[in-house]
């Protein structure tokens, strides 16, 4: 046996292909070994810009003598939890099933030999360290404890499926008010630094989405001011990057200024999509700037070959975390000159810096600048962004993601209307045509492999769904409308999950796990069971076929009584369900584009919240604006409309 990942095509897998451990890519030919074997299996899962990953790879999977142990003991696998997130969600689950941790990557865990798990971990370390015991120990015990027991730990796994059933259980409530579920989540926000309290910070941008989306429904400040102040923080600190835009993952810290520096495509998505907006109502110069810039920065540094967004930037260059990102203070004196001054208006810069003795730039608070102090701070931060693109960037995982992508181009388009920005608006439709040529034989999530293989999840439909209902909405174009609504049929046949009455994570028919992975909590993007129910929603209110009313009804009552079991972590659901309440309808009738201010108008304030239906009149134009059935008179021109919002409140 060898090393197997040379043949794969994920950035991550190949980062470990000249490992003397011999890995093995997640697909039923391994499982088939180990059983084959009956040789218990080390699972180790891990993504591409995932610094931890690469510090245990560097002391354990580089090591000839730990290899030596896994080749003799283990049948080895490597797993990119991008390129299978069910895989993912169902080992970090059992992680906190069987030992009571919390997840995290990598994460290491041990399966027998039909791969399911008995115990596990995160990272080990080489050697015994603050109560953590080696990697080399770990698998030496794991290995005789599976030889002793094997016979006992195999018959564990009705225990396992059962935990993970219970997991699933519902309450009784089948609707309920919705906004006390997001006023409630309000206690545990941090009124000082944003977001909420403690350290590390993530950003959880779909949380704030929702909070926002209630504040312009009911106007309580609250909503509105945990909003601002996120974005406020997050767009001022070291999360942000100050010369290129676009935010880290996460902060160590609880004021948001240290990153760990690797930059997800998905949080800056979803950075993007809460600033479209945030600054369409509020018109904040500051936020504009921010936006425009992570937009550029994604659409140019995200590039793949392709021409799609790939995945992520790591957080280490050269073997260093955040070496290419950080400035010492001497150094921006030397290249500054009289400009550091000026410079140090802006940012708090000092000489023994913020992070390791040197500064991640992080802006002054309550600044002040005149057009001049501007216009120089503008200079010298090109300057320095072209001295930093001489350095050796970070890797790259150019990994194109459908779910995500499609996302993107989603979130893009309302961009452009928030902006008012023609060249974006072109930008996003030559995208969009650009995925739909690529999934134009089948959907898949990141390769095109071999169908026996699981290569596409609930999202890659969803998301491509509801980005082709957009399409629709935006340009007319029923071709798009007739496929989102193929998608989401095939959607149900594939993965509903009669015993739960939900989607599941995989296809139903073609899982390789031990348990369904029925997954539905907001995780790195808004679940793909609250997407369809949003997509579902807006093709019944355009074609009005029951088909989709008894969809909505079914998915409507289990996610009501699933919500109050975990509603931290299903806010998509709390806003997409009361989207689906108030149900907002645009019916333009005759030629659309006589009405083309009105349409604008509405992309750009209602778009997700509400469904645009186009209906043929050859007699007249106009508009009737529907919420939940109440409708109103023939409206002909944009004030007429804008009286009639205004008027009922919506």
């Amino acid at each position: 046996m060898s090393n197997q990942l040379k043949n794969e095509e994920s950035p991550y897998l190949k980062q470990h292909e000249n490992n003397p451990v011999n890995w093995f890519p997640w697909n039923q030919k391994t499982l088939l070994k180990a059983k084959e074997q009956r040789k218990p299996i080390f699972l180790s899962i891990g993504y591409a810009s995932c610094h931890w990953c690469h510090v245990m790879a560097h002391e354990s999977f580089e090591n000839v003598d730990t290899a030596k142990i896994m080749n003799e003991k283990f049948i080895n696998i490597k797993v990119d939890r991008e390129e299978r997130p069910d895989i993912d969600y169902i080992f970090q689950k059992s992680l906190g099933i069987l030992t009571g941790a919390q997840g995290g990557w990598p994460l290491s865990m041990f399966l027998d030999e039909n791969g399911v798990p008995f115990t596990g971990g995160t990272y080990f370390p080489p050697e015994d360290l603050q109560g953590r015991p080696s990697f080399k120990k770990v698998l030496e015990n794991v290995s005789k404890v599976y030889s002793e027991n094997r016979e006992k730990i195999i018959l564990q796994v009705e225990q396992m499926r059962l935990v993970f059933k219970e997991l699933n259980l519902k309450n009784a409530v089948l609707k309920q008010d919705l906004e006390p579920l997001a006023e409630k989540i309000l206690q545990y926000m941090d009124p000082i630094n944003g977001g909420f309290q403690g350290a590390p910070k993530f950003p959880q941008f779909y949380i704030f989405d929702t909070l926002f989306y209630f504040y312009k429904k009911n106007k309580k400040k609250n909503f509105y001011t945990h909003t601002e102040n996120i974005l406020k923080k997050i767009s001022s600190k070291g999360i942000y990057d100050q010369l290129a835009g676009g935010i880290a993952r996460y902060t160590v810290d609880n004021e948001w200024i240290i990153p760990h520096f690797e930059k997800m495509f998905y949080d800056n998505i979803q950075y993007v999509k809460l600033l479209n907006n945030f600054f369409n109502y509020s018109q904040s110069i500051y936020f504009k700037h921010k936006l425009e810039q992570t937009i550029s920065f994604i659409n140019n540094e995200f590039k793949t070959k392709y021409n799609l967004l790939g995945s992520a930037y790591d957080a280490d260059s050269e073997g260093i975390e955040g070496k290419f990102y950080v400035w010492s203070y001497f150094d921006l004196e030397k290249i500054l000159l009289q400009d550091f001054k000026i410079l140090n208006k802006k940012f708090n810069i000092t000489k023994n810096g913020n992070f390791e003795g040197n500064n991640i730039l992080v802006e002054n608070d309550n600044i002040q600048l005149n057009s001049e102090d501007k216009k120089k701070i503008k200079f010298i931060e090109s300057k320095l962004l072209e001295i930093r693109n001489k350095r050796k960037k970070p890797f790259f995982d150019n990994k194109v993601q459908t779910d995500l992508n499609c996302y993107w181009i989603y979130t893009l388009f309302h961009s452009s209307f928030i902006l008012n920005d023609e060249k974006l608006l072109k930008l996003s439709n030559n995208l969009f045509l650009k995925v739909k040529e690529r999934l134009k034989n089948r959907i898949f999530h990141c390769y095109d492999k071999n169908e026996k293989e699981i290569n596409v999840f609930l999202e890659d439909y969803v998301y491509f769904a509801q980005l082709l209902i957009a399409v629709y909405e935006i340009n007319k174009d029923l071709n798009s409308l007739d496929i989102a609504q193929k998608i989401l049929k095939d959607v149900w046949s594939l993965f509903f999950n009669q015993e739960n009455n939900v989607l599941q994570k995989n296809p139903k028919n073609n899982n390789d796990l031990f348990v369904n992975p029925i997954d539905l909590v907001d995780n790195n993007i808004p679940n793909g069971n609250s997407i369809y129910l949003l997509a579902c929603n807006k093709i019944f209110n355009i074609t009005n076929d029951s088909f989709w009313k008894r969809k909505i009804e079914i998915l409507s009552k289990s996610f009501h009584s699933a919500i109050n079991m975990s509603y931290s972590q299903m806010f998509s659901y709390i806003k997409v369900l009361s989207i689906c309440d108030d149900n907002i309808t645009f019916t333009f009738f005759g030629d659309n584009k006589k009405l083309i201010d009105i349409k604008k108008y509405l992309l750009k304030n209602y778009y997700e919240i509400s469904t645009i239906i186009y209906k043929e009149n050859k007699v007249e134009n106009f508009i009737l604006v529907c919420k939940n059935q109440i409708c109103s008179q023939k409206l002909k021109s944009l004030n007429e409309v804008k009286d009639y919002l205004n008027e009922k409140s919506i």
